[in-house]
């Protein structure tokens, strides 16, 4: 058996990850434990979920690595990264080498060998436009046509997004007012199904295999 952490962003990716990925990666031997970024300690409480600020995302994942037979990845969204996080102004046309050269400079600065940060393109509802049929089992058709009518005008689904008001999750929401990011959120990511996500999401793809041989 092999065991992993991945440090996350929120609810939704620990359900992601207990949900969809922990599942498929088991008939590997793969384990992975999902841990929720912690924004703000005291003596008394930790704040999970958010990103505020890269320092802390940076301290926690040090601790996280302390251990170094176990391997340690993230899920956190790209158009949401803080600005003072390392080479998120990086340019690059190309989104896949753009989003590489990101997670590299992150990975270099947290300096642990077993780390390898990721990020998700550009957010975790990104992969839900995998298969805007999927939304069928939380909306009516007239929704799913509209979702399909926003993934037809992207050359895939982690190219869904222009600004924070059109990222993946505020398309879904202005056609699915009550959609709710944990709950109606992973039940559409289990009708979708792993390998849909794969096979769409070239990003997801290659971090998925890049887990595989951590």
């Amino acid at each position: 058996m092999k065991n992993g952490f991945i440090y996350c962003e929120g609810q939704t990716e620990e359900s992601f990850v207990n949900a969809i990925l922990n599942p498929y990666f088991s008939n590997m031997g793969i384990y992975v434990k999902p841990i929720i970024h912690k924004t703000k300690r005291t003596p008394t409480k930790s704040y999970k979920g958010g990103v505020i600020d890269y320092k802390p995302i940076k301290d926690e994942l040090r601790i996280l690595c302390k251990n170094p037979n176990i391997f340690v990845t993230t899920m956190f969204d790209y158009y949401g990264m803080p600005s003072n996080t390392p080479a998120i102004d990086h340019t690059d046309t190309d989104l896949y080498k753009r989003i590489e050269y990101i997670e590299q400079a992150i990975t270099n600065d947290i300096g642990c060998n077993n780390l390898s940060f990721n990020l998700l393109v550009h957010e975790f509802e990104g992969l839900l436009f995998s298969d805007t049929q999927a939304f069928s089992t939380i909306a009516n058709d007239k929704a799913v046509e509209k979702l399909q009518a926003m993934r037809a005008t992207a050359e895939t689904p982690e190219h869904i997004n222009n600004s924070v008001n059109t990222a993946p999750s505020k398309r879904i929401e202005s056609v699915i007012s009550n959609y709710t990011k944990v709950r109606q959120g992973i039940i559409v990511a289990k009708n979708i199904g792993i390998n849909k996500m794969l096979s769409e999401c070239k990003h997801f793809a290659d971090w998925i295999d890049k887990i595989k041989s951590l």
